[in-house]
Order: structure tokens, then C-alpha cells, then sequence
């Protein structure tokens, strides 16, 4: 009975959300072409928060005291399932956008409305001038006071556990100067992941760490501060779900 009550809830909570979603996504899009998305940050932000409350999910962020909310930055986190995006634009209290798959940017609606809001596009394979570009890309939104989210794994999770983190974010850091912001999802993972549509009841709490400074940093400490970002990101993360695990077994 519970798997079945599962199923049809999550059935009518994807219809109602995706409804939602192309809906309003179109009507942002519309609205990008006359008015610049940096200036109509409220509606978009209602709009990721609002599709959260569709898919049926509780949503809680926990900022520490070291997190500087006024800092352009690098934000850090972990992939779990494809409304990651949503967790994030609903929780951190800036202007922010993305480093994304340049192949994400030809879904329908959602590609759209990516491209229009400017996030970055990264090639799978970049070739030299191709990284050149995206290079370019990035530090022109930096200086331009545009925070950017760094899925730094690469790819959804398929345990729950952090993947190791690639090299681009904190090589990008280190020679821009620009500080790296870590932060956590947690309880993600039990709402939805990769390969299973169901959206299961749940909580997602959002832990926005100390800004870590970058200024004074070569080449030399870049692995370093990858495996610090990894092991503060983690944290939470494997807390939560050594206390599920040990849940499931009593």
C-alpha cells in the first residue's frame, strides 16, 4: 500500500510541479527579452522556491556565522538529482548563476531559459580555445559582481555520498581571486535521485559555510583547498545518512 500511495502521489506531484514549471518558465523567458533577469531577480527566485513546494518537499537553510552573504564568489556544493538547482537559487541570498553543461542548454524551456539568464556553458571536452572562452565567460561575471554555483563532482551522486571534486573550480579560484563559498545539501537524496522518478517525502536543509578566502593562493595549494572544500561539504552530508543508515538497521 505505501509503495503505491508513493507512486500516485508522485505521479500527481511531477504533473502539478511541471506544469507549474513550463508555465512560468516560458513566462520568465518572455520577460528576460525586455527586461534585464539581474533586475527581476524576485519573480525568478519565487519561481525556483515555488516548484519546491509543488514537488512536495520541506526546505530549511542554516547560514554560519563565518558566511559572507555579500562576497561574489564560487559557490560549492553537491549534485544529488535535477532539482539541485532549485535548493540552491532558493538558498543563497545573492544574485548567483551557474557553470553549466554547455549540452544542458538545449533542453526545451529550461536550456532557454539558462542561456538568456546567463549562466556560463562548459564544454564536456573543451578544446584550448573553447576553455579560453569559458575562462573569459567567468571572469567577466565575477567582476561583474555575478556570484557562480559549481556542481565541482561533475555528475549526480548515485549513493548519497560526495564524489571526488574536479580541479576547474579551485584552479579558477586561486587565479581569479575570488573566494570559494562551500555549502551542503542535505536530505536530498531521500526526496529523488538519479534513475528514480519518485519524489518521496522529505526535508532538505541547505548548510552555507564559512567563505574561504583565495587570494593568496598558487598553483601549488589548489589540491589542497579542493580537499578542504570536500571534506567541509561532506561533512553534513555523511552525518546524515550514517544516522539514516543506522535508522534502516535497528
Amino acid at each position: 500500500m505505501k509503495r503505491i500511495y508513493l507512486t500516485l502521489r508522485s505521479i500527481f506531484l511531477w504533473i502539478v510541479s511541471g506544469l507549474h514549471f513550463f508555465t512560468v518558465c516560458t513566462f520568465l523567458v518572455l520577460m528576460a527579452v525586455f527586461i534585464d533577469p539581474r533586475k527581476n531577480d524576485r519573480p525568478q527566485r519565487w519561481f525556483f522556491r515555488n516548484i519546491l513546494r509543488l514537488a512536495g518537499v520541506g526546505f530549511e537553510v542554516r547560514y554560519s556565522a563565518g558566511f559572507d552573504r555579500q562576497r561574489t564568489s564560487f559557490f560549492v556544493c553537491n549534485h544529488t538529482n535535477l532539482f539541485d538547482a532549485f535548493v540552491i537559487y532558493s538558498a543563497i541570498p545573492q544574485f548567483v548563476r551557474g557553470l553549466e553543461l554547455e549540452s544542458h542548454f538545449k533542453i526545451p524551456a529550461y536550456g532557454w531559459m539558462m542561456k538568456r539568464f546567463g549562466n556560463v556553458p562548459v564544454p564536456l571536452n573543451p578544446t584550448p580555445s573553447e576553455y579560453k572562452k569559458m575562462l573569459k565567460l567567468t571572469r567577466a561575471a565575477l567582476d561583474s559582481g555575478v556570484s557562480l554555483i559549481v556542481f565541482a563532482e561533475g555528475t549526480r551522486t548515485m549513493t548519497g555520498r560526495v564524489g571526488p571534486f574536479r580541479d576547474g573550480a579551485f584552479r579558477m579560484a586561486a587565479q581569479f581571486g575570488y573566494p570559494i563559498a562551500p555549502m551542503s545539501i542535505v536530505g536530498s537524496f531521500d526526496f529523488n535521485r538519479k534513475g528514480d522518478w519518485m519524489l518521496r517525502p522529505s526535508k532538505i536543509i541547505v548548510y552555507m559555510h564559512d567563505t574561504i578566502e583565495t587570494k593568496d593562493l598558487t598553483k601549488d595549494d589548489v589540491e589542497e583547498l579542493k580537499e578542504r572544500v570536500h571534506k567541509i561539504v561532506s561533512a553534513p552530508i555523511d552525518e546524515h545518512l550514517g544516522v539514516r543508515e543506522k535508522s534502516e538497521t535497528v
